[in-house]
């Protein structure tokens, strides 16, 4: 594949390609972080240019904390990927965000604790800003999209990622509602964080599969009752992906394009030279 793919899709359950979509071909890339979730399938969608790439693997053989997300950020990378939307199930801590409900987050809070999150490590330093998680560019055009096509969306909503792989404890879920959060999962980070390292911009979309158990009057999460609803979710995805691709990689959010290399704070001459050869493959002028 030569030109340049743009356009990042990261998927869950039943969201590998769109309908009508023409596959070009399938590649699983060696990455100096090892090989990404599973294979990437890039293909044509409205003469757009796709990479598919299916989070936990196509058939969720990957629990949240074995997710190779440094290795997956880097394939996209190398693709040429300048954009990625993002999508997963979450739990609601809200009453008013139901099951079926698609949700925006603009802010997260991280319960995460067993994960590479960065790809400066190993003799190599880099403290890159973080405070607006997500591209406020993408989010822009997701939103007018679902507007678009009568999709009820929640906006500006702050998602909390726990480790998993076991669902929060009822003292859990009311503590973080307590501290402002509208809906829990166990993705968006390290995915985040390294997509703004590697900068690409990065927008999450959340469906919801169930209320999170501090909603003690609703029937237990059980895995049939979220299934059955990332299916629904899966079909509703592929909707909103038909209405938007037109409006993704045409270059309108290139912001982080540059930024990361006055985020690199070791000097020269103490950088690990292992180090630097598996940057280079990702900032092949910052070093």
């Amino acid at each position: 594949m030569q030109e340049k793919v743009k356009i990042g899709i990261i998927g869950g359950t039943g969201l590998y390609s769109l309908d009508g979509m023409e596959i070009m071909e399938e590649v699983q890339p060696d990455t100096a972080w090892g090989k990404p979730s599973d294979t990437i399938t890039i293909g044509k969608y409205k003469d757009k240019l796709i990479a598919f790439l299916p989070r936990h693997g196509k058939g969720h053989f990957l629990s949240p904390s074995e997710i190779p997300a440094q290795a997956n950020i880097a394939a996209l990378k190398n693709l040429g990927v300048e954009e990625i939307v993002s999508f997963s199930s979450v739990g609601s801590l809200r009453q008013e965000i139901a099951p079926l409900d698609f949700v925006l987050p603009s802010q997260i809070i991280d319960r995460t604790k067993a994960r590479p999150s960065t790809f400066f490590e190993n003799g190599i330093v880099a403290h890159a800003p973080f405070a607006d998680p997500f591209s406020t560019s993408l989010a822009a055009r997701i939103a007018e999209t679902a507007s678009k096509i009568g999709m009820k969306l929640h906006t500006n909503k702050t998602l909390v990622c726990m480790e998993g792989p076991l669902f929060s404890t009822r003292a859990e879920s009311h503590m973080y509602r307590a501290w402002g959060a509208d809906i829990i999962n166990m993705s968006v980070l390290p995915e985040s964080k390294l997509a703004r390292e590697a900068e690409i911009a990065y927008q999450m979309v959340c469906m919801s599969t169930d209320y999170d158990c501090w909603k003690e009057d609703e029937e237990h999460v059980t895995v049939e009752m979220v299934i059955a609803n990332l299916t629904k979710n899966a079909e509703n995805a592929k909707k909103l992906l038909s209405a938007l691709i037109p409006s993704l990689g045409n270059g309108d959010d290139l912001s982080l394009i540059g930024s990361t290399k006055f985020s690199i704070i070791t000097a020269p001459e103490k950088r690990n030279p292992e180090q630097v050869k598996k940057l280079k493959t990702l900032f092949p002028t910052y070093f």
